[in-house]
């Protein structure tokens, strides 16, 4: 097993048990101990976990999202609003991608009565809400499973979007500024992201409003890729004013 995927799995790992020993650790991956320390070290420089006397912790107060159960429960009634509207930008014919998350998630569930739809993703929650869609075709990546959200990423994720072209990318991101762009905390995940944003000829943002002003440990995509943002409107004129004039299409539902 590869370093950085040994260490993404480590994250998922003390994510699923909330805390872990280095021994545990060491067993679990069959490496050295020593070697658990070195990834642990990375991990924690990162922003991802919290080290502690002979092991590691998940620490709610460092630079990292929320487990997706936890953001499914979030903002629910707004999300299905910017499910819906992005749904309405999806035209028949399109191929189309839809990024990871608990709002992409909701898209899916809105693109009904379709003709001839291509959907690509990287998430096994987004692929089972499309099932049983008549007229809408599903490629999923491929990639490292994620057992806590259902994410695919990593090296086979990169390779498949990079040899892709659609007409639109929907992005979800936990962290939206109108200096810093999008942002994530966490490094491994970032690669997919870019290879979705070069992947597609449009490129739409879809949060809702807690996400927007928040600036995280590693760069995505500058504002500037984003043609249109959108939100809820529970966003303030003062959260959205900077995008509109960068000339971001924002649309508020």
């Amino acid at each position: 097993m590869l370093a950085a995927e040994r260490k993404m799995r480590i994250v998922e790992y003390v994510k699923q048990k909330r805390v872990a020993t280095v021994a545990a650790l060491a067993k679990e991956f069959q490496v050295h101990e020593a070697t658990i320390r070195r990834d642990l070290a990375e991990i924690e420089f990162e922003g991802l976990l919290r080290r502690t006397h002979g092991g590691v912790v998940i620490d709610r107060g460092a630079n990292m999202e929320a487990s997706f159960p936890e953001r499914a429960q979030e903002q629910v009634e707004q999300k299905e609003r910017i499910g819906k509207a992005a749904a309405d930008l999806v035209e028949d014919g399109d191929h189309i991608i839809l990024d990871s998350g608990t709002t992409t998630m909701h898209i899916a569930r809105q693109l009904q009565n379709r003709t001839n739809i291509t959907v690509v993703t990287n998430d096994i929650n987004v692929a089972a809400e499309l099932r049983d869609t008549p007229g809408v075709n599903v490629i999923v990546t491929g990639g490292l499973l994620y057992h806590s959200s259902y994410m695919l990423n990593g090296m086979f994720t990169d390779q498949v979007l990079g040899t892709l072209h659609v007409q639109k990318a929907f992005i979800g991101t936990p962290a939206i500024h109108a200096k810093y762009g999008l942002t994530h905390p966490e490094a491994q995940l970032v690669p997919t992201k870019q290879g979705m944003i070069r992947a597609a000829q449009e490129i739409i943002v879809v949060a809702d409003d807690t996400k927007i002003g928040k600036v995280s440990l590693h760069t995505v995509a500058p504002a500037s890729s984003i043609h249109r943002f959108l939100t809820g409107k529970e966003a303030s004129e003062i959260q959205i004013k900077e995008f509109r004039e960068s000339g971001i299409d924002i649309i508020q539902v």
